[in-house]
C-alpha cells in the first residue's frame, strides 16, 4: 500500500497535520514529506494549508475520492488473502441497534470470541436506520438490528431470533400488581418512547395504532436506559424489549405487562450488503448468531428455562 495515500486521506479526514501525525504515529515533518512527495508525483497541489485551516484543493478532492476507494479495496484484498490460510481471523466491523447492542450482543460476542479468538470485532451502536444506512454505504461488515429495514437500501436481511416486548411501569404505578392491561386503558398514560428510526419506537407506534389512540402526552428519549430510569421514577410508561429489563425484573424495580389482544413481537435480524466481500470472519459470525439462538442461549438468559437470571 502507498503510505502517501494513507497519510493524505488521514490529513483530509482529521483536518490537520498534527492530528494525522498522532493518529499514524509519525512526526509532523514526516507527514509533510509524504504530502509533498504525493503532490510531486501527481504534479498537482492537493492541500491548501494555513495557520487556521487545512483544505483540499479541487485536485485534492479528486485524489481523496479515489484514494479512499484504493485504500478500501486494498483492505478487502488483504482480508481475502488472509482467508486463504483457512483460519477465521481478522477485523470484523459490526453495527448494532441499541437493544441488541446493549443487552444481547455482549453475550453473543463473549461466546463468539471463545470460538474464534483471532477475530477482532469492533462495534458501533446506533439506531436501526443508521446501522442499515452504514451497511448500504459499505462502512460496516454486518449489522444486527431489531427494526424494519428500508427495502430501498436493497440489503440482505436474515432474522435469527424472536423478541417479545412488554409495557413497563414503576412499582408504585396502579398497574404494578397486574400482568395484563386492556388496550383502552393505555390512552390516558404519559408515554416515554425512543426516537424515530429506532426499532423499539416502531413497535410503540404500532401499539398506539392497533390500540386505536394517539398518546396525549409523549416524551421522547434517545436511550433505553434513560427511559427505564424515567419509568422507575414514575414519569410514565413505556414499551421495551424483555431483554432490556432482565436486571430490573430480578431486582423488582420495574413491572412488565402484556396488552390483551395486541401481541408485541418482532425479530432480531442480521444485515449485509449483497455485494459485500464476505470474509470468513463475517460468515462465521452470522453462522454463530443462528447457532447461538438455536441452542437456547437466549431462552436461558431470559429465564425461560425456569431459572430467573439477573
Amino acid at each position: 500500500m502507498d503510505t502517501r495515500l494513507l497519510v493524505f486521506v488521514t490529513v483530509a479526514d482529521k483536518g490537520g497535520f498534527s492530528r494525522t501525525a498522532e493518529e499514524l504515529h509519525l512526526t509532523q515533518p514526516a507527514v509533510s514529506q509524504h504530502i509533498q512527495g504525493l503532490e510531486a508525483e501527481l504534479g498537482a497541489k492537493l492541500i491548501d494549508r494555513t495557520n487556521k485551516y487545512v483544505r483540499l484543493t479541487k485536485a485534492g478532492e479528486i485524489v481523496y475520492h479515489h484514494a479512499k476507494q484504493i485504500l478500501k479495496h486494498y483492505g478487502q484484498m488483504t482480508r481475502l488473502l488472509e482467508d486463504l490460510t483457512q483460519t477465521v481471523k481478522g477485523p470484523l466491523c459490526i453495527g448494532a441497534s441499541f437493544t441488541i447492542g446493549e443487552y444481547v450482543l455482549p453475550h453473543v460476542i463473549s461466546g463468539f470470541r471463545r470460538a474464534y479468538p483471532e477475530v477482532a470485532p469492533t462495534i458501533l451502536i446506533e439506531n436501526t436506520q443508521h446501522v442499515a444506512e452504514q451497511i448500504a454505504e459499505h462502512q460496516l461488515d454486518v449489522g444486527v438490528v431489531e427494526g424494519g429495514v428500508d427495502p430501498k437500501l436493497r440489503l440482505e436481511v436474515r432474522p435469527f431470533l424472536a423478541d417479545t416486548l412488554v409495557v413497563i411501569v414503576g412499582r408504585q404505578h396502579r398497574w404494578a400488581n397486574r400482568t395484563e392491561v386492556e388496550p383502552e386503558e393505555l390512552a390516558d398514560e404519559t408515554w416515554i418512547v425512543r426516537e424515530r428510526g429506532s426499532g423499539t419506537r416502531d413497535v410503540a407506534d404500532r401499539l398506539f395504532q392497533q390500540a386505536g389512540f394517539v398518546p396525549r402526552t409523549l416524551m421522547e428519549f434517545g436511550s433505553t436506559q434513560v427511559i427505564k430510569e424515567s419509568v422507575e421514577a414514575g414519569l410514565g410508561v413505556a414499551v421495551v424489549s424483555e431483554w432490556a429489563i432482565r436486571k430490573e425484573r430480578a431486582l423488582d424495580t420495574l413491572r412488565a405487562l402484556r396488552v390483551r389482544g395486541v401481541p408485541l413481537q418482532r425479530e432480531f435480524s442480521w444485515l449485509m450488503h449483497p455485494s459485500q466481500f464476505r470474509t470468513r470472519a463475517m460468515d462465521a459470525f452470522v453462522a454463530y448468531l443462528a447457532r447461538w439462538a438455536a441452542e437456547g442461549h437466549a431462552a436461558r438468559l431470559l429465564g425461560r428455562d425456569g431459572v430467573a437470571r439477573g
